[in-house]
């Protein structure tokens, strides 16, 4: 074998690699961190100048974002492979599941009225232990690191109660940057890199 094969197969190994974290992580991470950090903070503000408790449901446009935004990035995706790993279906599957839970949560707390006790604590834990599964799932360190500080955080709206619950938006954007903006920009640019060597 010589130097030229032997180089050409790390290329491959390497395209491999970077194309598998790619898809298991950037577009997942900024298309549901761009519209969760926009409408909690609309949310937020609506809350502030309106003090009406509609306000609380603007929460829904973050699915209706996001979730189209999220299939057609997974058909881009599929389209450029031709086939879906273990390891992508494995993340798909795990946002699913958080979006789904997530979506869950906050209709039926909004419904019961507790929106403000527990809803922004939940989804952000859940936001901050999808991030560290997925930084698990694709080797990617910065995601790990994130995904920890994320769920640590996301205790602290906890002590934000009573006329202070709309503050709890703001930590919850705080997360969502830290658990998905962050490490989206992040593996985008790791990406780039790696396609030019």
């Amino acid at each position: 074998m010589t130097t030229t094969d032997e180089l050409q197969i790390i290329a491959n190994i390497r395209g491999e690699v970077m194309s598998r974290k790619e898809s298991t992580g950037v577009n997942l991470f900024l298309v549901w961190g761009y519209p969760t950090a926009f409408f909690l903070l609309l949310e937020f503000a609506a809350l502030m100048i309106l003090h009406q408790n509609w306000c609380s449901w603007l929460w829904v446009g973050i699915p209706l974002i996001g979730a189209p935004l999220m299939i057609h990035y997974q058909r881009k995706d599929y389209d450029r492979t031709g086939h879906r790993t273990l390891e992508q279906n494995t993340a798909l599957q795990l946002w699913l599941f958080i979006g789904g839970a997530s979506a869950f949560t906050g209709f039926f707390t909004g419904c019961a009225g507790a929106f403000e006790i527990c809803y922004c604590t939940f989804q952000s834990l859940l936001v901050g232990m999808g991030c560290f599964l997925t930084g698990v799932i694709s080797r990617f360190r910065p995601m790990k690191v994130c995904g920890i500080i994320g769920s640590a955080l996301s205790f602290t709206a906890l002590f934000l109660q009573g006329d202070l619950w709309p503050w709890q938006l703001i930590v919850a954007v705080i997360i969502t940057i830290i658990t998905l903006i962050i490490p989206g920009h992040l593996l985008k640019q790791y990406v780039k890199k790696y396609e030019h060597i």
